[in-house]
């Protein structure tokens, strides 16, 4: 026990190699145990980070438990500067690289997960991978940089040309990273999914695939219209599959010769035939205007369905039902025509507009 080894006595080494083992096996008990509770408690509530989390911490490695117990039982020997030094920055690299072995698999059962819950869209599919791969870039770069600083290597020099390079990089290709951008910010914020129809400006269509620099819409006249994602972020999108109900309104126009007291009773009339449609919610109808060629009632209701198939059935029935009914009522419905006086000295033609609002009108013909 006397014997003295690089300025130790043996006994010393002993108790180094001890701390060694049991650093290193406490560290591993203490991992396995968090393991098997964050296993439990993510499988049980179904929670995606607490599985990622279980992915990322059974992903240690065992030498780097190792290194970390080589550097507690260095600290307990009277060892050179310089060996505690390379002891110390071998234990923070070697927990660095750990630290991005915790994210890589992190970012890997993230995505996992993320393929799983979108498996029935492949295009956000694909943006998840690239963001996964651009966070996976970024972390390891990152760590690496760390490495460097730990080791004594002077890394502003090498930022710096990094952020020189990084720029021009930037400016060359500065379109695409702006299309790039904004793929990520359309998978991120949702303003529209594969299978939306959307309308943009003038182009309207159903949205097929959302990549990395395009998205693909298929429109109704069956051409594909391909959209830059930047200049689709920067139009005015208008996404009616999230339409909760669609507002329809209408007008008819009965002649001047209608009875009032059958004007007082139109609106009454029209509110039962709209109400009496399924998904139809109505809202008003009155007499709106006075002005030729008759009397105009303005009709509004809300059909509660995104559904255009629904919309037009329910249009339809309306329509039908409006023109039985005034049919019955023996309303007439004043279409717009003109009367042409002729002077009986001069020849003169004088247009004049007439409230005449039905060709068989005896009126109109005389």
């Amino acid at each position: 026990m006397d014997l003295i080894i690089l300025g130790n006595p043996v006994a010393d080494w002993l108790v180094a190699l001890a701390a060694v083992a049991v650093v290193a096996a406490g560290l591993d008990a203490a991992k396995s145990i968090l393991l098997r509770r964050l296993s439990g408690l993510a499988e049980r509530s179904g929670s995606h980070p607490l599985g990622a989390a279980a992915a990322a911490l059974s992903a240690t490695r065992f030498a780097v438990l190792a290194i970390v117990g080589l550097y507690a039982g260095a600290s307990l020997l009277a060892l050179p500067e310089r060996v505690q030094l390379f002891a110390s920055r071998a234990a923070i690299a070697a927990i660095l690289v750990q630290c991005a072995i915790w994210g890589d698999h992190a970012v890997r059962a993230w995505l996992a997960g993320a393929r799983e819950r979108q498996a029935s869209d492949p295009d956000r599919m694909t943006s998840s991978s690239a963001i996964a791969f651009l966070a996976r870039v970024v972390l390891w770069a990152v760590v690496f940089l760390m490495i460097l600083d730990n080791l004594g290597v002077n890394i502003t020099t090498l930022v710096a040309s990094l952020g020189i390079g990084g720029i021009a990089i930037a400016l060359a290709v500065q379109s695409i990273l702006g299309d790039l951008f904004a793929s990520l910010s359309i998978v991120l914020d949702k303003p529209f999914v594969v299978g939306d129809f959307i309308i943009v400006d003038k182009m309207l269509g159903t949205v097929e695939r959302i990549g990395l620099k395009t998205t693909r819409v298929r429109s109704l006249d069956g051409e594909q219209i391909i959209f830059s994602n930047a200049d689709l972020l920067k139009s005015r999108i208008r996404n009616l599959r999230r339409m909760e109900a669609r507002r329809v309104m209408f007008q008819l126009t009965a002649t001047y010769d209608t009875p009032a007291p059958l004007l007082g009773t139109l609106p009454g009339l029209i509110e039962a035939i709209v109400t009496a449609q399924p998904q139809v919610r109505f809202d008003r109808a009155h007499l709106s205007n006075l002005a030729p060629p008759g009397y105009t009632f303005e009709v509004v209701y809300y059909v509660e369905s995104a559904d255009y198939l629904a919309f037009m059935d329910a249009q339809q029935a309306i329509y039908l039902g409006v023109v039985a009914m005034l049919a019955e009522q023996g309303v007439r419905l004043a279409l717009p025509a003109q009367i042409v006086h002729l002077g009986a000295q001069t020849g003169e033609v004088r247009p004049a507009v007439a409230p005449v609002a039905d060709p068989g009108d005896e009126r109109a013909a005389a």
